[in-house]
């Protein structure tokens, strides 16, 4: 293996392993109120559809960028997963359904969110594999151990420390308001309102989390009047 290609896998390893944090969240978000059996399943099918996912948009990236507003609106909603995954409201939903239909909707969850998170690193692994495919596939794949016991040990962390679940739907919203200040026909617009390049991720949080919190307490009073 020459020195560029050894360059081009490291690169790409680098780049999933930074995604593997946000992945990691959303997973251990969308399966924290699955039993323990049904959240390993989830973590091993959400991820393996996630990465097969991943490797299909990159191949098709180029295109991608032909697509208006694509950031926009990913982010707009990767917001709207934030605040399902912090309610909870899609898995009280389904409590009266079967233990499958639970898992298919977490898995669910897990896949759409990567698709929404992935757009930007879809385009920088595409650009550092420098056409080679099968560079893709390798760094991918090297980055799943880290996605799948990481967003394990998020879990165990969440199951200890409830406010993290907060601090996850935070990353979250945050990466959906970046996503949305890097949509390439709105360039123009955020570079004369620079203020709203910095301003957009820090209101999606507040947003996210202040409207979780409050339809949190208003449930938890609902359930004990």
């Amino acid at each position: 293996m020459n020195l560029d290609l050894l360059m081009s896998v490291l690169i790409i390893v680098g780049i999933d392993v930074v995604l593997g944090g946000d992945n990691a969240i959303v997973i251990a978000l969308a399966s924290r109120n699955l039993p323990e059996k049904q959240r390993n399943k989830a973590i091993v099918i959400g991820t393996g559809l996630a990465i097969v996912v991943r490797i299909l948009l990159t191949i098709i990236a180029v295109y991608l960028l032909q697509i208006p507003f694509l950031q926009l609106v990913g982010g707009i909603l990767l917001l709207f997963i934030a605040y399902n995954l912090l309610t909870g409201e899609s898995e009280e939903n389904m409590s009266s359904i079967q233990a499958g239909t639970t898992l298919f909707a977490a898995v669910r969850t897990i896949v759409f969110a990567d698709v929404v998170m992935g757009f930007d690193n879809v385009l920088a692994i595409a650009g550092a594999a420098s056409g080679h495919i099968w560079l893709v596939v390798f760094g991918l794949l090297i980055s799943i151990p880290i996605i799948v016991w990481g967003s394990k040990l998020i879990l165990l962390l969440m199951e200890k420390f409830s406010a993290l679940v907060y601090i996850g739907a935070g990353i979250l919203a945050y990466t959906a308001g970046k996503m949305m200040t890097h949509e390439p026909r709105l360039h123009d617009f955020f570079e004369k309102n620079s203020y709203l390049t910095i301003g957009l991720p820090i209101a999606a949080i507040v947003g996210v989390i202040a409207a979780g919190y409050i339809s949190n307490q208003i449930r938890l009073k609902k359930a004990h009047s």
